[in-house]
Parts: C-alpha cells; sequence; structure tokens
C-alpha cells in the first residue's frame, strides 16, 4: 500500500512520512488502526497521542515443546513456530527431552505437541519430562494456559494416551485451557490445523490475522510433495535380497525421484500411499452384498464404493473403537460378548480383518454409506530410506519386509509390503513423500564414533549411513551389529558392508544369525559379548543406533544397554539409568523402532 500525491489531502512531506510509515506496521496495527479511524470521532491527533501506549503493549510469547519419536510432532512445531512469528508472537521451541521442567514456572503460554508410541508409551524424548511432571516435584502452574495435540494411531487400545495424560496432568497441577485437547489419528494433518486454527485465534485475538497466515502457508506448499499431494516414483528395481529357501521375503525397491524435488538425509524415511488388495475389495464388497457401483461419499468426494474401498478406506485392521461402532449395526449376540473383555476382542482381532467380522457376524443392518463412514483413510506405510542422496540423487532405495501369514484358513498380506511383492512390477509407480525423522541423524561432527544396532530390515538406515560417509570419504569408526535368521538366505546387503569393511567406511561388524545353531544368537548376546569393547566405545563419545522390532528386538537390546553401562562402568541400577537418559537427552542413544 503507498500513499500517492494526486488528489490526496495531505502534503508532499505527510505522504512522505506516512509512505514510511505504513509498510513497518503489523497486520494487527494495521486492524486496529482501520478500525481506529473509522470510529465517528476518531481524528489524526488523537491518533498521534495514542500511539505511544500501542508500541508499548507487550509482545505474547509462547513456548512450544514436542515430544516425538518418528518427527511428526517436530515437524508440527516447528511448522506452528514459524507461523507464530509471522504475527509477530515471540516463540520458544524446544523438545521435551531437552526443556528443563522447572522452566515451567517460567512461561505463560504452553503448546504441547507429543505422540504416544507402542501400548501407550512416551516417545523416548517425553520420557524424562513425562516422569517430572507426574511426581512430586511437579510444581503449581496456575498461571500457565496450555493446550495439548496428542498424535497416535487408533488401532492401538491407547490411543493418544500420552497426551491425554499430560493434558490430564496439567489441569490437575492449575493449568487453564486455551484450547481444548485434540486427539490426532495417523492421517493427523487436517485435525492438527483446526488446532493450531483455534489456538492461533485465542492467542492472537483476531481471526483476520489467523486466516492470513494460514493463507501464506498454503501458497509456500502448493508445489511441495506431501503424504496429502504424493509424488508418483517409478519402480526402477525391485529384488528379492533373500536366498532360495529361506522363509523370509525382503525386497529391495529402486524408485526414481527425478522431478520430485526431494531432499532427505539418512535417517529419514519414505511414506508410500497403499491401495487394498482388489481381490480383498471383490470378496468383501460379495460378503456385504452391495454393488460396488454405488455411490458413497467418502472425506468429501463421491466415488464408487469398490474404489473408495480400494484407494481410500482401512479394510484390514480391527480396531475396538472400529468394532464398538460395527456393534450398532448388528444384534448378533456373539458379536457382543466380544467387546466384553479386552482379551476376547484382543483375540479375535489378531491377524483377521472386515471380511471376517462381516461373514462371521451377519447380518448387518446398513447400507453402504453407513458402512463407509465407519472407517477411517488407509494409512501411509513408512520405510526406511536405504540409500544416500549424496551418492544417488535421483534415486531412493527402500527396504520391505514382506507381511505373510495365515488365520481362520485364509491367506493374508501386509496391505504395502503384499503389494510391492507380489503386484508391483518394474515400470509401475508408487505415491510416496518424504517423512524427515530428526531423531535418528549422523552426528555432525563426522569423526564421532557410531555404532549401528539392527535386525532383518532395520539395518535398512545403516546402509543410507555408510553409503553417505562413503561418499564424503569418512573413515571414522563405524560398527554394525546385524541380526537375521540364518547367514546363507537373510545377510541382507552382505556384500555392501563387506565392501565398506575392506574400504575402512565400516571398521568393525559383528553378526548374530539366530536360526543356525541350537542355541539361538541374537544382536544382543554380541553386545554382550563385546562389553568391555562397547563401554569403551560410550567413553570415546560414540552414538548408539537401534533400528528394528520395538517390543523383542529394541527392548531387549536396551536392557542390554543398561547392563553393560551397569557392569563395565561400575554403577548401580539407577546411575546406569540416568546414564542412558544422558545419552538419550544428549542424542547420542537413537531409535528407530516399530
Amino acid at each position: 500500500m503507498k500513499l500517492q500525491v494526486v488528489n490526496s489531502p495531505f502534503n508532499e512531506e505527510q505522504v512522505k512520512l506516512l509512505n514510511e510509515l505504513l509498510p513497518k506496521l503489523t497486520g494487527e496495527q494495521r486492524i486496529w488502526l482501520n478500525g481506529y479511524l473509522s470510529a465517528p470521532l476518531a481524528t489524526i491527533d488523537s491518533v498521534v497521542e495514542e500511539a505511544t501506549p500501542i508500541v508499548k503493549t507487550s509482545t505474547k510469547t509462547v513456548t512450544i515443546l514436542y515430544g516425538s519419536q518418528t518427527g511428526n510432532s517436530q515437524g508440527l512445531a516447528e511448522k506452528y513456530a514459524l507461523a507464530l512469528k509471522d504475527n509477530d508472537v515471540d516463540v520458544t521451541i524446544s523438545s521435551l527431552a531437552t526443556f528443563k521442567p522447572n522452566n515451567l514456572k517460567k512461561i505463560a503460554n504452553l503448546l504441547l505437541i507429543v505422540s504416544t508410541h507402542g501400548e501407550g508409551d512416551p516417545p523416548d524424548q517425553a520420557i524424562q519430562f513425562y516422569d517430572f511432571l507426574h511426581s512430586k516435584r511437579a510444581p503449581n502452574l496456575e498461571h500457565l494456559h496450555y493446550s495439548v495435540l496428542a498424535l497416535g494411531d487408533s488401532s492401538y487400545e491407547f490411543f493418544c494416551k500420552t497426551g491425554k495424560d499430560f493434558d490430564e496432568q496439567l489441569a490437575k497441577l492449575g493449568a487453564t485451557l486455551i484450547v481444548p485437547r485434540t486427539d490426532c489419528d495417523v492421517d493427523y494433518d487436517d485435525a492438527a490445523a483446526q488446532w493450531f486454527s483455534a489456538v492461533q485465534q485465542m492467542l492472537l485475538q483476531q481471526t483476520d490475522i489467523a486466516a492470513t497466515t494460514t493463507q501464506h502457508q498454503t501458497v509456500q506448499g502448493g508445489t511441495t510433495y506431501s503424504r496429502k499431494n504424493p509424488f508418483y516414483a517409478e519402480v526402477l528395481e525391485n529384488i528379492n535380497l533373500n536366498g532360495r529357501g529361506s522363509n523370509k521375503e525382503t525386497r529391495h525397491i529402486e524408485l526414481s525421484i527425478e522431478g520430485a524435488s526431494f531432499h532427505f538425509e539418512p535417517g529419514d524415511s519414505i511414506g508410500i500411499q497403499p491401495d487394498n488388495d482388489k481381490k480383498l475389495v471383490d470378496a468383501l464388497i460379495t460378503a456385504l452384498q452391495f454393488d460396488p457401483q454405488t455411490e458413497v461419499t467418502v472425506f468429501e468426494e463421491t466415488l464408487p464404493l469398490k474404489d473408495a474401498l480400494q484407494k481410500k478406506l482401512e479394510i484390514t485392521v480391527l480396531s475396538k473403537p472400529l468394532l464398538q461402532k460395527i456393534g450398532s449395526y448388528t444384534v448378533h449376540q456373539e458379536f457382543a460378548k466380544l467387546l466384553e473383555d479386552s482379551n476376547s476382542w484382543k483375540d479375535y482381532a489378531k491377524g483377521r480383518d472386515l471380511l471376517d467380522v462381516v461373514q462371521d457376524f451377519a447380518p448387518f443392518i446398513w447400507d453402504a454409506q453407513q458402512f463407509v463412514d465407519l472407517l477411517r483413510k488407509i494409512p501411509a506405510r513408512l520405510y526406511s530410506i536405504a540409500s544416500s542422496q549424496k551418492a544417488n540423487s535421483e534415486e531412493v532405495h527402500l527396504t520391505v519386509g514382506k507381511v505373510s501369514y495365515e488365520t481362520n484358513g485364509r491367506q493374508r498380506l501386509g496391505v504395502c509390503s503384499g503389494s510391492v511383492a507380489e503386484r508391483i512390477q518394474i515400470g509401475d509407480t508408487l505415491p510416496i513423500y518424504v517423512h524427515k525423522n530428526p531423531n535418528f541423524r549422523l552426528p555432525e561432527h563426522k569423526d564421532t564414533p557410531i555404532i549401528m544396532i539392527g535386525a532383518g530390515t532395520g539395518v535398512a538406515p545403516y546402509r543410507a549411513f555408510l553409503e553417505e560417509r562413503e561418499e564424503l570419504g569418512i573413515e571414522g569408526k563405524a560398527w554394525l551389529i546385524l541380526g537375521d535368521q540364518h547367514f546363507v538366505t537373510d545377510f541382507l546387503y552382505q556384500t555392501d558392508w563387506q565392501r565398506w569393511l575392506a574400504s575402512g567406511t565400516l571398521s568393525q561388524m559383528h553378526v548374530a544369525f539366530s536360526r543356525d545353531t541350537d542355541r539361538k544368537i541374537y544382536v544382543q548376546h554380541k553386545i554382550e559379548e563385546n562389553a568391555v569393547a562397547f563401554y569403551e566405545w560410550l567413553e570415546q563419545g560414540a552414538v548408539i543406533y537401534v533400528c528394528g522390532d520395538k517390543k523383542s528386538m529394541a527392548a531387549d537390546v536396551d536392557a542390554t544397554i543398561l547392563r553393560v553401562i551397569e557392569q563395565q562402568g561400575q554403577k548401580t541400577p539407577e546411575e546406569a539409568k540416568a546414564f542412558v537418559q544422558e545419552l538419550k537427552r544428549q542424542k547420542r542413544y537413537q531409535r528407530d523402532v516399530y
């Protein structure tokens, strides 16, 4: 906006002064000034007289804390911090791992964005803060205004439990809500945006400013490929890494990302938006006795039922909330018994899908629209990137383990892994996006020793780590501890590891093949066998990485690391636990577990 002298009631000097002032006004100041001057008794003298107090008005301050396992919470926190800063809000952003809990007494407005991991557990970053807030040392927080954005997965029984726990505890400590907590499922974009919009309006008290910020973000992100706007990557290679006779099938996938303008680092993941198996969809529609061409509306889009079930809706996971919704459409007595206790529905749901429910508990009193209204979007599947962008600028490599099992007399396949293994051919395309994981990163200092621990497809990010280090010419200390079932058939990327050992990119490697001897040998046993060296590496500043199954491998590795630190460092169990917490705080113990 610029005033012109022509037809203006101001002289040239006044116009110059106004043109110097107007570009410097914030959105809030412009709105205030516009309203003030439009008032019946407003005068220029009164504007000048009142100008000084407006400038002196205290800036709103907000602290955003995030607890993230795979980077979703951190990504949202950084995005919202930027939006608030654009509106002249003084924002402090921090991980829960590095934030000093006692500083809660010093802040006025808190936005807490936190995920729930596994069966209701806080992410690694949030454990210490979570324990503090639930301890007797937690302070009175009557001065604090807060809101919680909880991320989770409704297929788990304890959906968004960490966020719910934080919300409840902050309220118990006297804090006041800015806006109520929002619980987000795996497809969190829209729900998170609505939460932030409500928070922003309450903080700024100016709806117009909030709308301006939202529009700015949309323009900025319009050309970026994302979960909502995936890039269709051509499949260049699709190889089975397992040898003949293996009871596993692990696919090495190479995708072209030419033209995607992706940027990723070792430790990041690729999200794939999968379709459901056509055969399963056909069988489900037949069992439902619906016309596959019946039009239904899902997520504000009208399309045939068959397309909705194949491309849009999750039909392979049975969660308790879904079963409870289904219960409203059947009078089957056995179905009611299923929900009477947690063990019954869990036993039934394990390995089964919606087709089982429809076949086992018919008849149902729903129509096609009511049925699809019960279902959520198909969640994207995340796979650790197994290549370095510095080494392969126009490609990204993935390691995908095929999920295949039999339940209730029917063979089942993983939605994405089954498609990749059995239906995706070279030349086909996959809808993908980059999922940042800032909590699984190579050290900033290139000479820092690294210890990489993984089993099965958990070795994928270490291929990216070492390929990156090779490209950069780094020959620092790097130790790989990997595991799988059989040496002959399941030694994934064997020639790569051997080449890096020979070149010095990898300084040492220990392997554990659990099914080659009567005694099952796992990666944690290799840690114990090399306990002295393991602790020496830690004393030299090494960073530990763990990637793989959370419930078994990662939990056993964690217990072993604690034991090694306790024994080799001559520490008490409490001191060893504190030592590990400090490693995590310093980002020297990073996990990518699932």
